[in-house]
């Protein structure tokens, strides 16, 4: 077990001031989270909606829950009393619902939004287009229970490390044009990209918020 403290100490240690590490803990007992929450980490990411409100709930308070995963509008309401931070939102729609249950239960609930950067059909994500259409709208300036903070993106699982690059770049790109647009609801300082793999790459390219999972708690075991 102590392993975990090891890799979670080796790579804060590695990491700028300005970056926050999420450690992704997905499929990973709560024993698992416990030694890296002694070891000092306090923000944790979850893939699955269930997996996150058992872990809530059997876990410290003073932990920051990110939902990394792709969320289904019908669960929000399952995560919204206490989620910190959902990442990976990617439509109107889903900002909506996500007001709605913030508005139940009096929160401001913040997120980023999902930009489409790699070359896989399988990933998520807004274009530009729709990313500014959206920011724009008299619809999304309405929305008072969410505040955009930045945007995410995941790169090509490929080790062409000159596409991953160029795809990074391209997502600090889009950040550096939309961030100049500030609403009540919209202050954008957040860009979410890089894993396990790239994430010294991605800060490189202007990430400032990284997830790691695997460089951390070793493989990820389905069996949990």
């Amino acid at each position: 077990m102590e392993i975990i403290k090891q890799n979670l100490l080796n790579i804060q240690s590695q990491l700028p001031k300005n970056v926050t590490l999420v450690a992704v803990s997905k499929t990973k007992p709560v024993a698992d989270l416990m030694e890296a929450y002694n070891a000092g980490q306090r923000v944790f990411g979850e893939n699955y909606v269930q997996e996150l409100v058992e872990k809530h709930e059997a876990l410290p308070k003073d932990i920051q829950w990110h939902f990394i995963g792709h969320l289904q509008s019908r669960k929000v309401k399952l995560i919204a009393p206490f989620v910190n931070l959902i990442h990976g939102v990617d439509s109107l729609k889903l900002l909506h619902e996500i007001n709605k249950e913030a508005q139940k239960n009096n929160r401001v609930i913040d997120c980023l939004l999902q930009i489409f950067i790699a070359e896989e059909e399988s990933k998520f994500g807004l274009d530009e287009k729709e990313l500014t259409e959206i920011l724009s709208s008299d619809e999304f300036k309405k929305l008072k229970n969410i505040r955009i903070i930045g945007l995410m993106g995941m790169a090509t699982f490929t080790e062409n490390h000159n596409q991953i690059k160029k795809e990074f770049q391209n997502l600090k790109t889009i950040f550096d044009k939309v961030s100049k647009q500030k609403t009540d609801n919209c202050q954008l300082n957040t860009i979410s990209t890089g894993m396990s793999g790239d994430y010294q790459l991605a800060i490189e390219c202007g990430s400032t918020m990284v997830r790691i999972g695997s460089s951390i708690f070793g493989n990820r075991n389905y069996n949990n």
